[in-house]
């Protein structure tokens, strides 16, 4: 009888935590970045959703390759237009300033493309009979494109594809200590060094007040501009501290841990589709072929290609290439093959897909975040990295020989992958289950923390801190003065004592 009891019980809970207790659910997803791996990244998260019966339109640069049933799509090619100057200049090397005023320009641009593109307009915002019950967004400076949740009275959910930064942690008033973590940034310091440290609050102070004094009145006007009936009742500096949930690229496994609030949950890989699909014979019988020696596999990601390449550059891929036993494949596949080794432009879904299957890898970083990941992976003793733009071909073919041969590399891949693969849930089911909790709980606000309202200096208690400063200067100050009445009491007595007496002739 018991038995049946828990049984019973079992059955309900299963059936209560199933989505299909839920409506279906109308989404606005959110993607302008003209860079394949943000939207590559949350497409299978969206479509997971849809196929459970949400809704979802999905403004994005990109295509879907076939239809998917629930997904409707806004297309914004106009997004396009200015990426290859940004890349150029990301790749260029500058001043700090410069950087983070290059990239919050570019995306203040995108922003203002999506609230400018005509589908948006028409069947978003000036379509009286449209309504959404969730938005999801891509999180990188949108900050104008948040309004879309006051505008519908709807639970804002945040994905960060390359993980938190500051940025991020502001919105949900999260914690990281600048001494020990590092946000995604165009260098890795070392913050076991109080130089490193030093030059780290330099960086971060930087990129704070650029955002601040810079861009973030910028994203107000275009929120005043684009959502002038709601402007008055819920300011943006308001809505941007409103996040229902926080989806962020990351796992302990990936980078060092960090600490979160309870709506920032990690679903590092949940773009990896976990059923792979058969090879085209082509492509199995080269792999198959390679025999022993296996295969290597290339990729400098989606942003950088191999035509934009100098010829001394490929000249050194190519013919290190040449000059190896194994077999170079330029399409990452599945675990079951005969890959030993990944090299890598370092970029979070390539990192975590080597992570995934256990392979090492061999680090060429060009921008933003690709530095600290493959720095990482460096110091786990996962990988090697060379500086793309200076390496020799004798540095780039001693690496992959040393990536090859010495047995701790490969070892220390299986290893860490155990590791992220040992999760209760995979990343993508997580992803899932916390969003069906925020349209379960109408936003869900019991999970976020009060810090996130409060401003700069009151969160990090700046006040407090110069009230007892102040007050330490005031004791200071009358200890002072006390100390020079009592010193001037003693010498005038002194001096009544032991008048001087002047010698007369």
């Amino acid at each position: 009888m018991f038995s049946l009891f828990l049984f019973c019980r079992l059955i309900f809970l299963v059936l209560l935590s199933k989505p299909f207790f839920l409506e279906g659910a109308r989404i606005l997803s959110l993607f302008p970045v003209p860079s394949p791996s943000h939207f590559h990244y949350v497409l299978p998260y969206l479509k997971n959703l849809a196929s459970l019966g949400h809704e979802i339109t999905s403004v994005s640069p990109y295509h879907l390759k076939a239809p998917v049933s629930n997904i409707r799509e806004i297309l914004l090619p106009e997004v396009f237009d200015s990426f290859e100057d940004f890349i150029k200049a990301m790749t260029t090397p500058k001043s700090k300033w410069e950087y983070y005023e290059v990239t919050n320009e570019f995306v203040y641009n995108i922003t203002k493309v999506v609230l400018n593109n005509e589908e948006i307009q028409l069947k978003i915002l000036k379509k009286e009979n449209v309504q959404f019950d969730l938005i999801i967004v891509d999180l990188w400076k949108y900050d104008a494109l948040y309004g879309f949740a006051a505008y519908f009275n709807a639970p804002l959910i945040g994905v960060a594809p390359c993980g938190t930064d500051w940025k991020v942690d502001e919105l949900v008033g999260n914690v990281s200590p600048i001494s020990y973590l590092q946000s995604p940034s165009s260098y890795f310091y070392d913050l076991e060094t109080y130089g490193g440290r030093l030059a780290y609050f330099m960086d971060q102070s930087l990129s704070w007040i650029n955002w601040h004094w810079r861009f973030a009145k910028k994203h107000e006007a275009l929120y005043k501009k684009y959502f002038p009936k709601i402007v008055d009742k819920q300011p943006l500096s308001k809505i941007v501290r409103n996040f229902s949930l926080v989806l962020v690229n990351q796992h302990f496994t990936l980078g060092p841990p960090r600490p979160y609030v309870p709506n920032v949950i990690e679903v590092g890989g949940m773009h990896i589709n976990q059923a792979t699909k058969a090879l085209p014979k082509e492509l199995e019988d080269f792999i198959q072929g390679a025999g022993e020696h296996g295969v290597i596999y290339f990729s400098l990601g989606t942003n950088v290609k191999t035509e934009s390449l100098s010829e001394d550059r490929k000249k050194i891929l190519i013919e290190t290439f040449e000059s190896l036993p194994q077999r170079v494949l330029w399409k990452f596949e599945d675990d079951e093959l005969p890959v030993r080794l990944f090299i890598t432009h370092g970029g979070m879904q390539s990192t975590i897909e080597s992570i995934y299957f256990g392979k090492p890898m061999l680090g060429l970083p060009f921008f933003y975040d690709q530095f600290g990941n493959m720095e990482h992976i460096k110091r786990k003793g996962l990988g090697l990295v060379l500086n793309f733009k200076d390496m020799t071909k004798d540095q780039f073919r001693d690496s992959i020989h040393r990536l090859l041969t010495e047995k701790s590399f490969e070892e220390l891949a299986r290893k860490t992958s155990s590791q992220y693969h040992d999760q209760p849930m995979k990343p993508r089911e997580t992803a899932i289950w916390w969003t069906h909790y925020v349209l379960r709980h109408k936003g869900a606000p019991n999970m976020q923390v009060a810090g996130r309202k409060l401003n700069f200096f009151i969160y990090h208690s700046l006040d407090v801190l110069c009230t007892l400063l102040l007050a330490f200067v005031v004791i200071l100050a009358v200890v002072v003065i006390f100390v020079i009445n009592v010193l001037e009491m003693i010498l005038g007595r002194q001096i009544e004592k032991n008048p001087i007496k002047l010698k007369t002739y």
